[in-house]
């Protein structure tokens, strides 16, 4: 199984997550509801660690590993408690597409900050999502 067939799962997955989310925002705190979401995942997700005996793994993070790994824990909470709110307030077919220009944001983060090449065809990809997303959007 290629990356390509863990991206597709990881998209469906995130589909699934958004039509769900829309359900299950309405008439609660999307606070809550992110608070809710994010325990469920923890629980998931450290199940599957231990099942698979990766937690023994964490002796040999270094320093700089969990400073990243923190930040970017920081960030996914900070996103999805932005992502509820927005779904709460405005429709699934619109939240999620404005939500996935964050594909655009990652190119050109990891070619200013990470040193990842940005090719004509990525700008060209790039430029379609802006559009597509914005016309999705507010359409």
């Amino acid at each position: 199984m290629t990356w390509v067939f863990w991206a597709l799962l990881s998209a469906l997955f995130a589909a699934a997550t958004a039509l769900l989310a829309k359900v299950g925002v309405a008439g609660i705190d999307s606070n809550l509801a992110t608070a809710i979401r994010t325990s469920v995942i923890l629980v998931f997700t450290w199940a599957i660690a231990i099942g698979m005996e990766k937690h023994n793994g964490l002796a040999q993070i270094g320093r700089r590993g969990w400073v990243f790994l923190v930040l970017s824990g920081v960030c996914t909470g900070l996103s999805w408690l932005c992502y509820f709110r927005a779904l709460q307030m405005g429709p699934a077919s619109s939240v999620a597409p404005v939500d996935k220009l964050s594909v655009v944001l990652v190119i050109l983060g990891a070619w200013l900050f990470l040193g990842e090449h940005l090719t004509p065809m990525k700008i060209g990809g790039a430029s379609l999502i802006t559009i597509g997303a914005v016309v999705l959007a507010f359409a």
